[in-house]
């Protein structure tokens, strides 16, 4: 049974309302039951540090931690969880992988669909003169061409990143066809998997990734505050440089870092409550939850019932990105006339449907998509959302399009 719709309300009113939630892009909402449980429990009844003393408190809270180590690790297809780096969210396993991996003179190849946690480091290392790169182009429809990809790698490219799935339009890149590509010319592949993990299915070594960043709050269902750099079972952990050095609860003898897995990339505490939460959402994910396929398909045929209705009912309905393929929940979309910023406000203020409206951190996205620099109006799909909550957003679109004054 899923969680209750109701949100805290807005404090303007003083009161609880109902609300439509389609923000789930930028997190998502309401969580699995089993979720506050598991944090509640390990802040009332466990509250240590994991690795940092020899008592029973201490190892409960290393249990929990591992647990959410498996959790993700089974998610994506890695044998060892000791290769699930855990940190705060995808933005420091982004910069994880690609400070830590990258030298003077590399050559970086990337897409226009990239997220900025991916652009600004490429772009702040190639302002600096550390390393060149080549943004390939993706189509009007968000789609990025794996032979576009295979042929910008060169004799100097160290890595490939490409995003799984577009937290503007929600087109699914073939990163399986592009890894093979990348295997081939012994490249690693790092994928941003923050919109995709927990809504499309994920098998690093059968797909050709070497590296992917998943965020914990968004397809996977859990807290704020967690994420993870996973590194596939062939990735030779040498490679990366730690972005943090200190203390990791091991080897507190050697004033070096541990180069044991995972400790050489998890310097300081863990967000361990966060973690709880973590593990008990992958868990239901994977489980009640039916798996990402599942949960993946669901989001994306509500997109679909969204996008038919809107257009059959919403005068001036533009729908931005890809009509078919391979889709997650996400769609983007403008209304004739209308400001996205103040068309996203009257939803809320006059409906309670929560979207989210500009450019959505992806400003080369939206440049490709012809959608620069107004940006959209972005729904998000997400496990919990219902055909009624569909049927109830594009009513309200309907209704705002139907008092909007005449010019």
């Amino acid at each position: 049974m899923a969680p209750s719709s109701r949100s805290a309300g807005s404090e303007r009113a003083g009161a609880r309302r109902e609300v439509v939630y389609l923000d789930n892009a930028a997190t998502s909402w309401p969580k699995p039951p089993g979720v506050v449980a598991a944090m509640v429990h390990y802040l009332e009844a466990v509250g240590a540090n994991p690795g940092r003393s020899g008592h029973h408190r201490s190892a409960e809270a290393g249990r929990i931690v591992l647990a959410a180590r498996r959790a993700v690790a089974a998610l994506c297809g890695v044998q060892s969880p000791m290769r699930v780096l855990l940190g705060p969210n995808a933005t420091w396993a982004l910069n994880q992988a690609i400070a830590g991996l990258l030298q003077d003179g590399d050559h970086v190849v990337t897409t226009s669909f990239e997220h900025n946690s991916v652009l600004r480091p490429l772009t702040a290392l190639a302002g600096a003169g550390t390393i060149t790169l080549t943004v390939v182009p993706g189509s009007a429809d968000g789609r990025v061409d794996p032979d576009a990809v295979a042929a910008a790698i060169t004799a100097r490219t160290a890595l490939v990143v490409v995003n799984h799935a577009s937290n503007v339009c929600g087109a699914v890149q073939p990163v399986a066809e592009i890894g093979h590509r990348c295997r081939e010319r012994a490249v690693p592949l790092l994928v941003d998997a923050a919109q995709s993990a927990g809504a499309v299915p994920l098998d690093l070594t059968r797909q050709g990734i070497a590296l992917c960043a998943v965020a914990g709050h968004k397809g996977l269902l859990g807290p704020t505050g967690t994420g993870a750099l996973v590194l596939a079972d062939d990735f030779e952990p040498d490679r990366l440089r730690p972005l943090l050095l200190g203390g990791t609860g091991s080897r507190s003898d050697s004033l070096e870092q541990p180069a044991v897995l995972p400790d050489r990339f998890e310097s300081g505490t863990l967000n361990v409550a966060g973690l709880a939460g973590l593990a008990a959402s992958v868990e239901w994910l994977l489980g009640e939850g039916g798996g990402p396929e599942a949960i993946g398909r669901r989001e994306a045929g509500l997109r679909a019932e969204f996008v038919a209705l809107a257009e059959a009912t919403v005068p001036g309905f533009q729908l931005v990105g890809p009509r078919g393929g391979d889709l997650t929940g996400v769609v983007s979309f403008r209304v004739a006339g209308q400001s996205v910023s103040d068309l996203a406000q009257r939803l809320d203020d006059e409906h309670g449907v929560l979207g989210r409206s500009g450019l959505h951190c992806a400003p080369a996205a939206h440049r490709a998509l012809g959608t620069f620099p107004a940006g959209t109006l972005r729904f998000a799909f997400g496990a919990f959302n219902t055909g009624e909550q569909v049927e109830a957003a594009v009513a309200a679109l309907a209704a705002i399009g139907e008092r909007r004054p005449s010019p």
